[in-house]
């Protein structure tokens, strides 16, 4: 979450006219995260969260991403719920950028995940994956594969700014990663930016995922590398293996992954580092005059991606191979 575009306090005044949620009594800017402009609302009738659409979302899938969480809540996935208009519409227009209201999900994310919380979010995600898998929708991974050259090109100029030898260093990586990656892995919808700071906790209890504007139809395993990479390092960017085997353990005891899934898992575990390095690069180095937004650090992911191109099999991730089924 950030804040991109700033609204004036008339202006969402009016806006919220088209919605039952009563009258705004305050509203703050949310400065986390770095892809749109967020909100707390505190209205008459509660709490709520307000979205302005920017950067990579086009308006043309929203329904997507709101549909989906519609979905997943009907089939018992805590998440957040977007508010319709009097037009039945669930979003509309405001300073300029498509705009949502979704309800407040109560808890907090974890600033220091633990195993209990790897666990949570292991079992949330494959419970989400099997949610998905009659929502009727389909929108393309546009940050995948296909999209990575794309990335490279508009950050390769001044990444040898950000570290000495990155650009070469993703070069051959990207090369290796479009040679080899898979195609033939069981598919369905991903959230694929499930970081800790989307879901949230009361206490080691998950009570909700939020943030699903990269949600998207890909390798239901790949969003299980996002996870790891997002979920399962230190803040010295050592691996934790006793984080990794809860997480992926939990989320087996819902969805087990298929031998082909387990074989491939290593290089998916680079795409995620890749994909993750590649954007946060590109932000890092145009972020907009006068943001209110903390860019996050893209070097993080060059650590992660070293280790993932050292493991060989799933049990480098501390779990064993034997046991899972064909």
């Amino acid at each position: 979450m950030a804040v991109y575009t700033d609204v004036a306090a008339d202006d969402l005044a009016d806006f919220l006219k088209s919605y039952d949620v009563g009258e705004l009594l305050s509203y703050k800017g949310i400065a986390e995260g770095v892809e749109n402009s967020n909100f707390l609302l505190h209205t008459s009738k509660g709490a709520y969260i307000l979205t302005l659409y920017e950067k990579r979302v086009a308006a043309d899938d929203l329904p997507y991403f709101l549909g989906l969480m519609a979905h997943l809540c009907a089939r018992g996935v805590n998440c957040p719920q977007p508010q319709k208009n009097r037009d039945g519409e669930v979003y509309a227009s405001l300073a300029g950028r498509p705009a949502a209201i979704i309800n407040f999900l109560e808890g907090m994310w974890p600033r220091r995940p633990n195993v209990m919380h790897c666990a949570g979010v292991g079992e949330a995600l494959a419970r989400m994956h099997v949610a998905g898998r009659d929502f009727p929708l389909v929108r393309k991974n546009n940050l995948s594969v296909d999209g990575w050259r794309g990335l490279l090109a508009l950050a390769a100029p001044r990444a040898d700014t950000v570290q000495p030898g990155l650009r070469a260093f993703l070069q051959t990586e990207l090369d290796y990663l479009v040679a080899h990656w898979p195609t033939d892995l069981p598919e369905g919808v991903i959230h694929a930016d499930l970081f800790p700071d989307n879901v949230f906790f009361l206490g080691d209890k998950l009570s909700g995922l939020i943030d699903f504007p990269f949600a998207c139809n890909d390798m239901l395993a790949y969003d299980v590398a996002i996870c790891l990479n997002a979920w399962c390092f230190e803040p010295d960017l050592s691996f934790n293996a006793t984080k990794a085997r809860a997480f992926l353990n939990a989320y087996e005891a819902v969805r087990p992954l298929t031998a082909a899934e387990r074989a491939a898992f290593p290089l998916l575990a680079r795409g995620a580092s890749i994909r993750f390095l590649l954007t946060r690069l590109v932000d890092f180095l145009n972020v907009p005059e006068g943001a209110f937004v903390k860019p996050k650090d893209p070097v993080e992911y060059v650590r992660k991606l070293r280790f993932h191109q050292s493991v060989t099999s799933m049990a480098d991730y501390g779990v064993e191979v034997a046991r899972q089924p064909a």
